[in-house]
């Protein structure tokens, strides 16, 4: 099972002959319209794995893969004793879908805040299994599974700020620290792996090639351990950080200064500036404003 997930090659679609009503990647490959397929889920000997499965957009979340993201973790009935949550193609996930189109009319969709809670409260362990990007969104569901196991080319970030919003999972200030959750907030920049090891965002970093086997393995020992044991000690865990605050955090949306906040950053006139830029000169124009100051550091 610890097998690469198949991604077919993307064929290239000449400008000439693309469907206006269709989406392509600036290489030019044509973007698959949202499906259940956005979200892949196997079980086998008692370990899942779910793997975000929209690699022409690095695993970018848009309304059908938290859907169908919620449905796999539904899914992880009593027989699988340990879930493994990866990416297919180069990345983890890349963050949210900025060009993403609006959800089904009447169509429920939980919210990503929704699926990690789910993962914090549910029983078995989560393994987040990540090469390449885990940005944004793609960075708190890593944060939120309780083993971070990390290729040595990952990269870790909770750009938000560059877009002009906040995260909505605050995590990264348990596992990173003060300090290090400051500067990797406040800052929006990248790190690479051996560096989300030393400030807690991972807990061990292993070569590409070893990625997925190094996830099954710790998942089989999860799995061979008794199931109710495991179950209390992430519970007793889990309580801890609560009662230091964390539980308290996720509800910062009823604090009124920071409510207050929220409300101007959504009117912020360089976010706004920023998204024009991704919605008439494409994602390309729009990230060489985002990191234009970020060059180089």
């Amino acid at each position: 099972m610890a097998s690469e997930p198949h991604v077919p090659a993307p064929v290239a679609v000449p400008e000439a002959q693309r469907d206006a009503g269709k989406r392509y990647t600036p290489e030019g490959y044509e973007v698959p319209a949202p499906s259940e397929a956005d979200v892949l889920y196997e079980a086998a000997d008692g370990i899942a794995w779910i793997t975000f499965n929209r690699p022409l957009v690095l695993n970018a979340v848009d309304w059908s893969l938290t859907l169908n993201f919620g449905r796999a973790l539904d899914q992880a009935d009593d027989a699988v004793r340990t879930v493994i949550v990866r990416g297919a193609g180069r990345a983890f996930c890349a963050g949210g879908d900025l060009q993403s189109g609006s959800r089904p009319e009447g169509l429920e969709v939980p919210g990503m805040m929704d699926l990690t809670q789910r993962i914090w409260r549910m029983p078995k362990p989560v393994i987040a299994a990540v090469r390449g990007h885990a940005l944004g969104q793609g960075c708190e569901i890593a944060g939120m599974c309780d083993i971070t196991i990390a290729a040595e080319d990952a990269q870790f970030g909770e750009i938000q700020v560059r877009h002009g919003f906040g995260p909505p999972m605050l995590i990264s200030p348990f596992l990173a620290g003060l300090k290090a959750a400051k500067e990797l907030m406040m800052l929006g920049e990248v790190i690479d792996a051996p560096e989300a090891l030393r400030i807690g965002l991972a807990n061990r970093v292993v070569a590409g090639d070893q990625l997925w086997d190094e996830a099954e393995s710790m998942a089989r020992k999860f799995a061979s351990l008794p199931q109710t044991a495991v179950a209390l000690n992430k519970t007793l865990v889990n309580r801890v950080y609560e009662l230091a605050g964390f539980r308290e955090a996720l509800n910062y949306r009823d604090d009124p200064v920071l409510r207050e906040l929220s409300g101007r950053t959504r009117s912020d006139e360089e976010a706004a500036k920023r998204l024009q830029t991704l919605r008439e000169r494409g994602w390309e124009a729009f990230k060489d404003q985002r990191d234009e100051a970020f060059r180089g550091s």
